[in-house]
């Protein structure tokens, strides 16, 4: 299974280059992602209908119990058979659905296929946490495909509607989750086999998944997203809001209908409300004029039938909600598939305007028709095997007094008759509005489609009619899901006739009652004009996020005063306040050793003595100077202790930061603003002894309250054992701890590429080209070759900037310099080293280039670009880290690779050796970005205010 999912990542990532080759084409080609799916899982029918579960484990961070679990039940069975069956299809679709000039087709071909990935994965996992990670990628990934033409300020809304309001449901689910994890199991099918009691915490659990399953589903009173979601391409509609991804939430629903059924408020939150929208949807629907956003309000409805169906946690229930997925994923999809040929054939989707269409559009008319059938409950098609069955269950259960007690469950049946006879007459309207002549005017100019963008709607319509026809055949294979249950009697199997039945006459008496609504539908929308919209949505989420806008500004005026000090007293004053105080009035304070040694003592007193002078020099310079100090005062304390390591980068970081600092100070003023009788400066200074005494506080209180034996004393002999190095520190980095660290470089990138894109937005990932710079004249006249060439870059220099001692010692020692950074980079695992230094050593190499010849022998010494450098390095850490898997290791598991060479002798080598070369890549690209970001940048604002003025003269 999770091969399966390795596919569609593939898949993904090779999309922008199958289309660069391929154009449309490279849809056929990425339709084999989700058929591989396909094929596997009608492999595994047998095993699905004898009630056996095939199972896959892969050990994740065992440390922490996470697992990546994969379980193929019988719900799963059927939403993955959606999800691959009408993804392949839809993908299918695709390639005759965009133009081959599409320049978008890239981003969007790589993003749906990536989504259908998610979506299988979301139902096959096992593990609570896992689903959560496939829940919003879906919500990620959705919000991307509705936003797929970002020009378009209809999209950019739909899309941030939909992501605001799935995301808000998807953490609410979260905290269901952890809640349930914290106090039971964080496995499914744990879950399920042992149900936990209903106690509060349980059920404020299951209340807030309910929460991320609705607002997926989009019912009331999220069920607004979902129409404005129509502004996405159609294929993306047939998708995700018909077959795949608002199943999602009607998939949480179901499987855990099995043990919460019961639960306080399950009830009210599935049948009540999904009853309640398939009223609100099936209404909205008879008023719209866009044969899109008709099934789109219809989508709603249907979502709300299904959800009710399955929450009433029954044996019937449950074999005929299970049947209503299958169905309204084959209808929904072919009629959504149908609209966008509609679409493309005649250039609109306003059922005023179409007339005459069926005639010339014979290929998807006939589909079309069959799938609005289905969708309507008429026989014998799939919609109607799975309506009847919803009505059964409810007429058992309206007669026995359960699960729904007394008069709620006839009010419930009659609620499920009337939106039925609403998705009747919305079908109808459908039916009538794209494919019927209308009287007084002209038939439709239409263009015939090609036969393979035919092909997905035939198919899918077919199905919806072979799905009711071999119901008996059918019956089988989902009745294992219905067996999970144990409230109500056995249901019969599926079938298109049990006899002349109550549940019977209600399906026809809705569809009787549905005809008349579309018969008499001028009446009805004149009706429904005088009415006031009692469900608002659209307006409600306005009025919210105008609340939020509102307050976020009044807020922000109140604390962002865009003043630095300001937020920095905050910061520290809080600080102070709580684990500051804390630690001083209610700390235990150790015995403290003040050093070991007098070399201790001497490097303390000489960082001391930098702070305090920091404190009176009035140059920047001096002052930054002064601070360095003291972190090179910390590396040589970590040398006396006896950790080189440590001391190595403590000295890289503080060289970086030292030209961080040079570099923009250039920008400055040479000295500090002194206002000495000024109380603010009184004011600084005591909170700077309030945070030095609570830092000082803390971190003794903290050394001395462990009470246990740490974990670090086993890291020696881990180091060696499982991570096959004898640098603790390495080892711990890029093996014991690796998960933090790819956390923490991943933060990094991100943090960087923001920073530096505010900074300077036109110089990053700006290369320079020598051959344009003009050589620099000290005197008026003179040649470039006669001014040197121990550096390039440095012929764009003036005379008086430029050092020929520290050009030729540049030269000699930048390649020295590199090479010791690839030493640190092999090495670090038994030696003091690692990626991180070596790529510090790699950075201040270029920095060396950069002071020596300028900004351009910068680009002279790595012509790339930064962004480029820092994503390879990523992209190498990840594949690294999920490379063991494909050997069926766990992620990040290091292996030692030992063998002999005649030259080198006896070689070992470690796989996280490559995780490292991830971390160089990050660190040499990010100390690209950072010279050019501070120097280039700033040698550009320099020379355009030199400019200005001689342009002002001549």
């Amino acid at each position: 299974m999770a091969q399966l999912l390795l596919v569609h990542l593939l898949a993904a990532a090779l999309a922008p280059v199958l289309v660069k080759v391929l154009r449309n084409r490279a849809f056929l080609v990425l339709a084999l992602a989700p058929l591989t799916g396909f094929v596997w899982l009608l492999t595994q029918s047998g095993a699905v209908r004898d009630g056996s579960q095939p199972e896959q484990r892969i050990a994740w961070v065992p440390g922490l119990g996470l697992d990546l679990d994969f379980r193929l039940t019988t719900l799963s069975w059927l939403l993955g058979l959606l999800v691959t069956g009408v993804g392949a299809l839809v993908l299918l679709y695709c390639r005759w659905y965009f133009s081959a000039d599409d320049p978008t087709l890239w981003r969007f071909t790589s993003v749906f296929t990536a989504f259908a990935g998610a979506m299988f994965g979301l139902v096959l996992t096992d593990n609570f946490l896992v689903l959560y990670v496939f829940w919003e990628l879906t919500t990620v990934f959705s919000y991307l495909l509705i936003g797929h033409n970002p020009a378009s300020s209809t999209n950019r809304r739909a899309a941030m509607q939909a992501l605001m309001v799935t995301t808000l449901g998807g953490l609410a689910m979260l905290i269901g989750i952890i809640a349930l994890g914290v106090h039971h199991t964080y496995s499914i099918s744990g879950l399920l086999a042992d149900p936990p009691a209903l106690d509060a915490v349980t059920v404020a659990a299951v209340v807030l998944l309910l929460v991320g399953a609705l607002s997926k589903s989009a019912l009331v009173p999220f069920h607004f997203w979902l129409p404005g979601a129509m502004a996405a391409p159609t294929p993306v509609s047939a998708y995700l809001h018909a077959a795949a991804m608002v199943k999602a939430g009607i998939y949480l629903v179901a499987l855990l209908a099995p043990v919460f059924a019961g639960a306080p408020a399950w009830h009210a939150l599935t049948t009540g409300l999904g009853l309640f929208t398939m009223l609100v949807g099936g209404w909205r629907a008879l008023r719209q004029h866009d044969i899109k956003l008709l099934l789109a309000y219809g989508t709603v409805s249907q979502l709300g039938f299904i959800v009710a169906v399955a929450g009433l946690g029954t044996r019937a229930s449950a074999l005929a909600a299970i049947t209503l997925v299958l169905g309204h994923g084959l209808f929904k999809s072919t009629l959504f598939l149908t609209v966008g040929v509609i679409d493309k054939a005649t250039g609109t989707r306003d059922l005023r305007e179409l007339s005459g269409v069926g005639r010339r559009l014979l290929p998807v008319a006939v589909p079309a028709c069959l799938a609005a059938l289905s969708m309507a409950g008429v026989a014998p098609l799939a919609g109607f095997v799975s309506k009847e069955g919803a009505l059964e269950a409810l007429w058992s259960g309206a007669r026995e007094g359960e699960p729904l007690p007394g008069a709620w469950g006839w009010v419930a049946l009659v609620t499920m008759v009337l939106g039925s006879a609403l998705t009747a007459a919305y079908t109808a309207r459908f039916v009538w509005g794209a494919f019927a002549r209308k009287p007084g005017r002209p038939d439709s100019k239409v263009k015939a489609p090609h036969p393979g963008f035919v092909a997905a709607p035939l198919l899918l319509g077919v199905a919806s009619l072979l799905v009711g026809l071999l119901a008996p055949l059918v019956s089988p294979y989902v009745m294992p899901y219905a067996d999970e249950f144990t409230v109500g009697e056995q249901p019969d199997s599926l079938s298109l006739w049990h006899g002349l039945t109550v549940p019977l006459v209600l399906s026809l008496l809705s569809l009787v009652v549905g005809a008349v609504l579309f018969v008499g539908r001028d009446r009805v929308a004149r009706a429904q004009s005088g009415v006031p919209a009692i469900v608002d949505g659209e307006r409600g989420y306005a009025r919210v996020m105008r609340w939020v806008d509102r307050g976020a500004v009044e807020t922000t005026a109140v604390t962002q005063r865009g003043s630095l000090p300001i937020y920095l007293t905050g910061i520290l004053l809080v600080f102070v306040a709580l684990p500051g105080l804390a630690a001083v009035t209610r700390g235990s304070m150790p015995t403290v050793r003040l050093w070991d040694t007098p070399a201790q003592a001497a490097v303390g007193a000489v960082i001391v003595a930098a702070c305090a002078t920091v404190l009176v020099t009035r140059r920047r310079l001096t002052a930054v100077m002064l601070v360095s100090v003291t972190g090179y005062g910390i590396s040589v304390l970590f040398i006396l202790h006896g950790a080189p390591d440590l001391a190595i980068t403590q000295m890289l970081v503080e060289t970086v930061g030292l030209v961080v600092f040079v570099l923009t100070l250039r920008r400055l003023p040479s000295k500090f603003t002194r206002h000495p009788d000024s109380p603010a400066r009184t004011w600084r200074i005591a909170l700077g002894l309030a945070v030095g005494t609570s830092v000082a506080a803390i971190a003794l209180v903290a050394s001395g309250a462990r009470n246990v034996a740490p974990v670090s004393t086993d890291f020696p002999t881990e180091a060696y054992a499982f991570g096959h190095g004898q640098n603790i520190v390495n080892v711990t980095l890029v093996d014991i701890r690796a998960w933090d660290t790819l956390g923490e470089v991943s933060v990094l990138v991100a943090a960087a590429t923001g920073i530096a894109s505010l900074i300077f937005v036109r110089t990053r990932n700006t290369r320079l080209s020598l051959a344009s710079a003009k050589v620099a004249d000290a005197g008026g006249s003179g040649s470039a070759s006669a001014r040197g060439t121990w550096l390039h870059g440095g012929r764009t220099l003036r005379k008086e900037k430029r050092s020929v001692i520290f050009e030729v010692v540049t030269r000699l020692i930048f390649h020295i310099m590199l090479a010791a950074s690839i030493f640190l980079l092999f090495s670090g695992h038994n030696q003091p080293g690692g990626g991180f230094a070596g790529g510090l050593v790699a950075g201040l190499a270029l920095v060396v280039r950069y002071l020596a010849g300028g900004r351009y022998e910068l680009d002279e010494a790595l012509p790339v670009d930064a962004g480029l450098v820092v994503g390879v390095g990523l992209l190498v850490a990840v594949l690294s880290a999920v490379a063991p898997l494909a050997f069926g290791s766990t992620v990040l598991q290091t292996t030692s690779l030992d063998f002999s060479m005649p030259v080198w002798g006896e070689v070992h080598i470690v796989t996280s050796v490559l995780f490292d070369i991830g971390v160089y890549l990050i660190v040499v690209g990010m100390m690209l970005d950072i010279v050019r970001s501070l120097g280039t940048g700033i040698d550009r604002q320099i020379a355009d205010e030199q400019r200005q003025p001689q342009e002002a003269d001549a």
